[in-house]
Formats: C-alpha cells, structure tokens, sequence
C-alpha cells in the first residue's frame, strides 16, 4: 500500500461532539493497554496477554498469563484470566486439557484462543442491558482439541472446540467442528483438497477450520418473530481458513443457519460477494443501532478450499482478494444494509483498495451512537467512522513488536470501546479533539516547506493552472471531466449497466448508485426471470 518509512502514531484525529467517547482497550506489545480518546495512556496491564483483552464492568480486564510455546503448539494460551485493576487474579481457567510436550513436565492448560464470553453479555462489549458477570457466571471459550478424522485428513488436526464452563472451571457443555463435517457443505474438490493439505502447521497439525470467534446470539427481533434458529442460546461463530460464517444450536449442536464456503450459489449470496478470511462475525446486540444484523470484518486476502487456480495451485486458499470490507447484513435476506469499503474509504478499488486492508485479524464494534469502531489490526490502526462513514477517532498503535529478528509488527488483534463508568478506578482527562493534519504541507525537521519553493517554469502553449495526471483525463473541452478509466467498470448512479431486450423492446438497466462493477452474472442472449441477479457492484 505504499507505507511509508515515517507516520505519526497514537491519536491522528478525533471529533469529540461525533465520537462516542469512552475508552479502549486492546492488547499492545507492553501488554493490556488502556487509553482514553486523546491517546492517552490510562492503565497498562504489564505483560498481560489478550486473545483478545476484555473490560468488565469494575474495571476488571480478562486476558492470558502466557502462550504455550514449541513446535507442536499454535495459537494455545497457557490460561484465561480475569484481573482487577491493581491485577490481581480474581479467575483463572487452565483445565481444558493435561498437555505433556516432549521434553516438557506435564502441565494443565486452557488451550483458549481467539475469543470468549463471560455470561450477562453477549458479545464481549458495551451495549444496553448487557451486564457482564464479575463474580459468577459461565464462560463460553473458544479451544483446541487435537484430533484425527480420516473422513477429512489423514493428518493430525488441530480441531476447534467450544466449551462452556461454570465459575469452579467445571466444563459443562461442548462442541467439536470434526464432528460435524459433512454439515459444512463442502464441495468435493474442497474435500480433496482438504484431505491433502488440511491448513497444515508442521507438527502441531491441519488447522483445517480456524474458528476466531464465537458468541451468543441473546435476544433478537428474528426469534421474537418465530425464526428458531435465531434462539437466545444459539452460538454464532465463522471459520476463516474455510470462508464459513455459521451458527450452532446449542441445544443440538446442529448447524442451523450458514454462509459459505461457496458464495456463488445463489442470487443472494453472489449480491453480498465472496467474504473471505474474515473474522468477529457476530450479531449485533439489541438496545444497539443496527440490532439483529450481522456484523463481520471481511478481511480478504486469502481462504477457503477448491480448484486450484494460478493464485493457488494446490486449492489451498482458492479465493483471494486484495482488499477488505466490513459488512452489516440481514441474516435472512442477506442484503448488506452498511458497508465500509476501500470506496467508503475514498479510495478507487483498482488503484487504492489496499489503503483499506488486513488480510488477517481485526474487528468491528457497533456502538451505541451508530458509529463502528474498526479495527484494522494488520497495520495497529483503529478507527471509528460514523454511519455516514466519516472518520472521527483514528489511533495507531506506537508500540512495536520484533518478528524473528527481522520483522517490525504494531498489530492489533482486537480492540474495544467502553463506556468510563465501567473503570470507575480512573479519572478521565478533558477530551479535546484533534483536527486532522493536511498531509500535503506535513512534513518532518529539515525538509522541504513544500510546494511554491523551487523555480517555476511555464512552457509554452501549456496553461501554467492546468492540472496534470499522466493516465487521467484528456485536453478535449467535452471530456468529462469526472471520468475516471482504469481499466475497470467505475459507473455513476444513472449510468448504463446492461441492456435487456424484452418484447423486441431495448431496455438500459441503470446503476442505483455510484460504484464499481464487481461482476456480471449473464451473457449475452441468455434468458432471465424477474427477480434473477444481473451484476453485482461494489
């Protein structure tokens, strides 16, 4: 994306009359770090890991001690703690399973990663009603289980489990991804892939699934008007090295309702686009803007299992895509009621869609004013836009963390907003919004001052005021000048999509809104029924 050697980090802009102002929680390279919506550093966890870090009502944080290590660990957390806010340990879980590593004395651990959910609220933040037990409840966790299947490998997996346990650690409820294969609707040449190659990490085994998250549904409009599969208790998860978003009956353990792994198979699903190696799909949760849609972090980059194509010439990771976007959708109708996208953003897909992209990790938050807080974890950067998409707090993360010696990471895994009545330990400072830098004229100690520095030459038959783009647009007086041709279909709202004949009639279908034509479902001559998706746009 053209990232450049030297930014700012920390808090870039903030508008403090749209933001909804709290603090933020995310887990940094020092360790659970707190901040205000100036930047500020309110209360740093030394050392605490989070997979991801939690606020509790109290001030009470949830996070790791510490990671297993080794060639045949991925992606295990030794335990799953609760702290207060001098870090006291108030609960601890490490009694998933007795791992005896070579080499290594046997030790109990929780094998935790990626999420969890502490009873009294659904989703792990902030929303009405949503009250978070502190000293009691059960916890949903998300967990490994190692495994062999030969209905999907013959090769050791790293299975994702679900369990549920009371406040002692007692496990009282589980469920196995393996044991339901045959529900997830592979197709065969997913199958042949998988069975080969399921998502394989050395000895540690196939992470043929990757779940990274899980939470309950709770109460919401769809099962309050009869839909069973949206029942309170149900679990909704997505697998990310699959392409499957999906929710389980927690009374059965049954598949009840699923997305993926083929987007292709309906009207609907090529409508919403293929949504790829995502993560925190979840149900927005009532008292919310937006309650009872489905909210994810469509992050690209790569997933799923199929043919071999030349970007993937094993099938391993078939679908690829260069961008991200985070979408909010009817869970019935699958039609995408908000969007942020590289366009959202401002930029163009085919030149700068990449200024808007995480291939892994990240998430989005709705919060209670309507606005999404984004993570953006590839690259630290958080922000929160409102409905309208207008960034109003943007933060990246200053600290980093060395990567096999070579590789410098500011990630953020996940971050949430909190209201500051839930840390009534801290004091908050005054907010004070920060406008935002005019990148054109910013620049470093020593540096140029910029434009209007240097000698000005005009040459001749050149109009000194013309602006000038190589690829852009021509001299001709009738050129529109709003055209912008790159190589892709970029339609304005009125423009000619496709043409359709019917009664030896011709018929423009126009475009209902600015865009760019993600793809065309018919050719030339073919029939179509009302209702039939013709193109798709972005």
């Amino acid at each position: 994306m053209g990232y450049p050697t030297v930014f700012p980090t920390g808090v870039l802009v903030y508008n403090k009359e749209k933001a909804y102002n709290g603090y933020t929680i995310y887990p940094s390279a020092k360790g659970a770090l707190l901040i205000d919506m100036n930047g500020n550093e309110v209360n740093l966890w030394a050392g605490l890991g989070g997979f991801p870090n939690k606020i509790l009502p109290g001030g009470y944080v949830m996070g790791t001690t510490g990671e297993r290590g080794g060639k045949y660990a991925y992606q295990d957390q030794l335990d799953l703690v609760q702290v207060d806010y001098d870090g006291n340990i108030v609960w601890k879980f490490d009694h998933t399973e007795l791992i005896a590593d070579p080499g290594k004395e046997p030790t109990w651990q929780a094998r935790q990663h990626h999420d969890y959910q502490r009873e009294g609220n659904t989703v792990g933040y902030y929303y009405p009603g949503g009250e978070t037990k502190t000293d009691s409840g059960n916890t949903i966790i998300l967990t490994h289980e190692n495994v062999y299947n030969h209905e999907i490998s013959d090769k050791k997996l790293i299975d994702d489990k679900i369990i549920e346990v009371d406040w002692e650690g007692n496990i009282l409820w589980s469920w196995r991804a393996s044991d339901h294969f045959e529900e997830f609707d592979f197709d065969e040449a997913a199958k042949n892939v998988l069975f080969r190659n399921p998502g394989l990490h050395g000895e540690a085994g196939g992470d043929w699934m990757h779940i990274n998250c899980v939470s309950v549904l709770g109460e919401n409009k769809w099962y309050d008007a009869g839909d069973e599969r949206f029942h309170p208790d149900n679990l909704i998860f997505d697998a990310r090295n699959a392409n499957i978003l999906a929710i389980i009956s927690k009374k059965t353990g049954e598949i009840v309702w699923q997305i993926g792994p083929d987007f292709s198979k309906t009207k609907e699903l090529r409508k919403l686009g293929w949504i790829i190696g995502q993560h925190h799909f979840h149900m927005i949760p009532k008292g919310l803007p937006g309650e009872g849609n489905l909210l994810v972090f469509d992050n690209g980059g790569e997933g799923g299992y199929g043919n071999p194509n030349p970007s993937a010439p094993t099938g391993n990771n078939n679908a690829h895509r260069d961008y991200s976007r985070v979408l909010e959708f009817d869970p019935i109708t699958l039609e995408i009621i908000w969007q942020y996208t590289p366009l959202e953003a401002g930029n163009l897909l085919f030149t700068d869609a990449s200024k808007f992209y995480s291939s892994y990790i990240s998430s989005a938050q709705r919060l209670p004013n309507g606005n999404t807080l984004i993570t953006e974890g590839s690259d630290g950067h958080l922000i929160e836009v409102t409905p309208e998409h207008e960034i109003v707090w943007e933060y990246v993360n200053p600290y980093f963390k060395n990567i096999g010696g070579n590789f410098k990471m500011n990630m953020v895994y996940r971050a949430y907003r909190t209201p500051y009545e839930w840390v009534p330990q801290a004091t908050h400072a005054e907010e004070v919004s920060i406008e935002p830098l005019d990148v054109e004229t910013f620049r470093v100690p020593g540096a140029s001052k910029g434009a209007g520095t240097g000698k000005v030459t005009v040459v001749a038959g050149v109009d000194p005021n013309r602006s000038s783009v190589t690829g852009m647009n021509g001299d001709d007086e009738d050129s529109d000048e709003e055209r912008l041709d790159f190589c892709v279909a970029s339609v304005k709202k009125g423009d000619a999509v496709l043409v359709l004949e019917a009664m030896k009639m011709e018929n423009e279908i126009c475009a209902a809104q600015d865009g760019v034509i993600a793809s065309v479902e018919v050719a030339v001559g073919d029939m179509v029924e009302g209702g039939d998706v013709l193109a798709t746009m972005n």
